[in-house]
């Protein structure tokens, strides 16, 4: 499809676009010169369609670049398809095409409606499969409770209450990551240099970098801690969020620019690994969830106004985790200080 609009375009510019409708009606004709396209779930060709239409849409209205082919050689490969799954037994899916496999965590679909699913293998050599579906969410309780949270590097949150959350830590599996991602890059070079002289001296029988092995299984041992580590963040910052989420009924968090703040190469590593956004992102779409409020309030100077009698103090160094206010004598936490100030600024907001 991708091709034909691109054909078109060249043969008149001033051509109109096939839209996602004539492009599903072109799929019959398709599938009779091309046969393979039978094998492939009916519904996941109109998925592709409409995935095409809107990249399409966002061209002409110049939200985005024009439309790319995929190509076979990513990290990850993935299909999504819009037809019926069926939970066939304890941890037993089927589906279209494929049939009967084995899954896990499918005594959770008991009252839920399979909208889409998406089948996906990623570079570590396993095959997942995500399903989009439709059920009621029920509200939390409420706890008539607020909290303030400043964002931090060595402890990931600090709440207005004075208790500290700590980061994703995991040193084990982060110095095996980078042990395998040195032996992958060293493999990859020797492969490379092995590739090369074996194609300068033999003329009929050429070599490509993908027949050699070792450094693939290099790749895939170095994704699989990476993926690990990123498993076990993603656990980590759901169990947080959630918890959260059931105690109290109104979060107060800071608006704080990971993009900017990036930049500095100090603690780029730190706050990557904190995960930032990720955990903004969790909160917000659980609060909506349960019946929860989530308010974004603004960073500034949080940290340096007394939340006692609200007086500046000024600028202070990253290493004075404490500090005295000068005008009530009141001797502050500074992270709990900036918690403090950013749950009265988010409760001021909100009336």
């Amino acid at each position: 499809m991708l091709a034909m609009a691109n054909q078109r375009y060249e043969n008149n510019p001033a051509s109109r676009f096939v839209g996602e409708y004539d492009m599903n009606y072109l799929l019959k004709p398709l599938k009779k010169e091309y046969p393979f396209l039978k094998l492939s779930d009916a519904t996941s060709l109109l998925v592709v369609n409409h995935n095409l239409a809107l990249a399409y849409q966002n061209l002409f209205q110049h939200r985005g670049g024009h439309p790319r082919f995929k190509s076979r050689h990513s990290a990850k490969q993935a299909y999504t398809g819009r037809s019926i799954c069926l939970v066939e037994a304890k941890r037993r899916l089927k589906l279209p095409k494929i049939g009967s496999i084995r899954t896990s965590k499918t005594g959770r679909l008991a009252n839920a409606k399979i909208k889409r699913y998406t089948i996906s293998h990623e570079s570590t050599g396993r095959y997942y499969i995500s399903l989009q579906v439709e059920i009621e969410v029920h509200d939390l309780p409420k706890t008539n409770q607020q909290v303030g949270l400043d964002l931090g590097v060595s402890d990931l949150a600090i709440d207005s209450t004075g208790v500290k959350y700590g980061t994703f830590n995991a040193q084990w599996l982060k110095k095996q990551a980078q042990r395998w991602q040195a032996k992958f890059s060293r493999r990859r070079h020797q492969a490379t240099v092995a590739m090369h002289q074996w194609n300068h001296h033999h003329k009929l029988s050429k070599m490509a970098l993908n027949d050699y092995q070792n450094w693939q299984r290099a790749k895939m041992t170095k994704a699989r801690y990476q993926t690990k580590i990123a498993n076990q963040r993603k656990d980590y910052l759901h169990k947080l969020t959630t918890a959260l989420v059931r105690k109290y009924d109104v979060i107060v968090i800071e608006d704080l620019k990971t993009k900017n703040l990036m930049r500095n190469h100090h603690l780029a590593k730190a706050i990557a690994n904190a995960s930032w956004y990720q955990f903004r992102t969790m909160l917000e779409y659980k609060c909506d969830w349960y019946g929860k409020r989530l308010v974004v309030v603004s960073a500034n100077n949080t940290s340096r106004i007394c939340s006692s009698c609200g007086h500046n103090g000024g600028a202070k160094p990253l290493a004075i985790r404490e500090w005295t206010c000068h005008q009530c004598q009141t001797h502050h936490d500074r992270d709990i200080n900036a918690a403090v100030n950013i749950l009265k600024r988010g409760l001021k907001a909100t009336g």
